[in-house]
């Protein structure tokens, strides 16, 4: 009987953290294949596909330049964060929602990694892509969601025009 209290205790802890799978694990040092797992605000998009680069630059302003984006509903774009600042600084995609509950949980794990494809994780210096196909239209957001980035304003909006 312990033996199924166990598996109960580690199935609701895993649903539980289910929206955020990435928790503990480390940055892959070459790109994994990328799960296609639609979520509210769109799909994974294949690199091939992207029809334009739209560049995001994040600064320890904490700020990010642009801070709204528009798309059209079905349009595969690569989102180019680069980071101007001196300190580490992510992207995030997602909904208001989703994006205020992951910021709760990387204040108490500061040292939280990413790697899912709705993220970039960006030393200073450096840039990271996301390839993202925007399946519906609607209002959504990304974030940097290192501990105080997002307390500190660090956020933006993505418009998705419907057809």
């Amino acid at each position: 009987m312990n033996t199924m209290k166990l598996i109960a205790a580690c199935a609701l802890l895993a649903s539980a953290t289910s929206s955020f799978s990435h928790e503990g694990k480390p940055h892959a040092a070459k790109p994994a294949a990328v799960i296609k797992e639609q979520k509210d605000w769109g799909i994974a998009g294949d690199p091939k596909a992207a029809t334009r680069t739209i560049t995001l630059r994040m600064g320890d302003d904490m700020r990010f330049t642009p801070s709204h984006i528009q798309v059209r509903q079905g349009e595969t774009v690569r989102l180019r964060a680069e980071n101007k600042g001196k300190v580490m600084h992510e992207i995030v995609l997602g909904t208001k929602a989703e994006l205020d509950q992951h910021a709760e949980l990387m204040m108490k794990q500061p040292g939280m990694e990413h790697d899912e494809p709705y993220m970039a994780h960006v030393k200073p210096g450096q840039r990271g892509d996301i390839v993202w196909h925007f399946n519906r239209a609607g209002t959504f957001d990304f974030a940097c969601l290192i501990a105080g980035h997002y307390q500190a304003g660090m956020t933006g909006k993505v418009t998705v025009s419907a057809p």
